[in-house]
């Protein structure tokens, strides 16, 4: 699975429809349900309190940064756009930006994976939702120190677990990563279309798009990350294997 190594694929040939493309993801795991509901078919209509049901640009940005357990695939699936153009989709490899951070400025790096940040999403009525506490930008393996997780989303962006005197200094590092995030060379643009799914792993990958006129249909849902690498280990290396190494770690 391509999105296990390099991030991303491109899945081909799909039908353009919503229920082909919930079939192809319902292959891979299961849908997770969030308060936007499961799979997700949607219009620029502002049917949700949320910048994605817009046409307005979005930058670069990881999803459900207010969930403690943020989603680890999501999926995009263009069904059509007709009287307009743009709407470009925009992928950034978070962890080769937290790579670069981490040459230029280790400094600004510690200060992102050390500082907790809270998040919210409290834009629909009845909803308020926060993960249990706030989390680095960039979160870390505990055992191995590998980077594990890039969580960033402006718009979602509550309250920095630091002094109102330090607080500067969270912001000047994440300049520098947003900078980095920005860079030409650590862009890639493509324009989806119907009949190929987008499916991007939400916890390195970071996504936006351009804005566009007219009118555009997207579908496509989260997987939990558990969910998919469960499925990537049995495909990949088969049920004895895996179970054989349960006593092992």
């Amino acid at each position: 699975m391509a999105e296990a190594r390099l991030g991303f694929c491109y899945i081909t040939e799909v039908h353009p429809t919503p229920e082909a493309t919930e079939a192809l993801l319902k292959r891979i795991a299961f849908i997770r349900e969030t308060h936007y509901g499961g799979f997700y078919d949607f219009t620029a209509d502002l049917a949700k309190a949320d910048t994605a049901y817009t046409n307005i640009a979005l930058g670069a940005h990881t999803d459900n940064t207010y969930f403690t357990d943020p989603a680890g695939l999501q999926a995009f699936h263009l069904l059509s756009h007709t009287d307009g153009e743009g709407g470009t989709s925009l992928l950034v490899d978070g962890f080769k930006a937290a790579e670069d951070l981490l040459k230029e400025d280790k400094e600004a790096y510690n200060l992102l994976a050390t500082v907790n940040v809270h998040a919210h999403a409290s834009g629909n009525d009845g909803i308020s939702i926060q993960p249990y506490r706030g989390f680095p930008v960039l979160e870390h393996d505990v055992e191995t120190g590998a980077l594990l997780r890039v969580r960033w989303n402006v718009a979602d962006r509550s309250s920095i677990e630091l002094p109102l005197s330090e607080v500067g200094k969270w912001y000047a590092a994440a300049r520098k990563f947003d900078a980095i995030l920005k860079r030409k060379q650590n862009e890639y643009w493509e324009q989806l279309k119907p009949g190929t799914v987008l499916v991007f792993d939400n916890w390195r990958v970071l996504h936006g798009r351009s804005s566009f006129t007219g009118k555009r249909r997207i579908c496509g849902g989260y997987v939990n990350r558990d969910d998919w690498i469960s499925r990537f280990k049995m495909l990949h290396f088969g049920r004895q294997t895996v179970l054989g190494k349960l006593a092992s770690g």
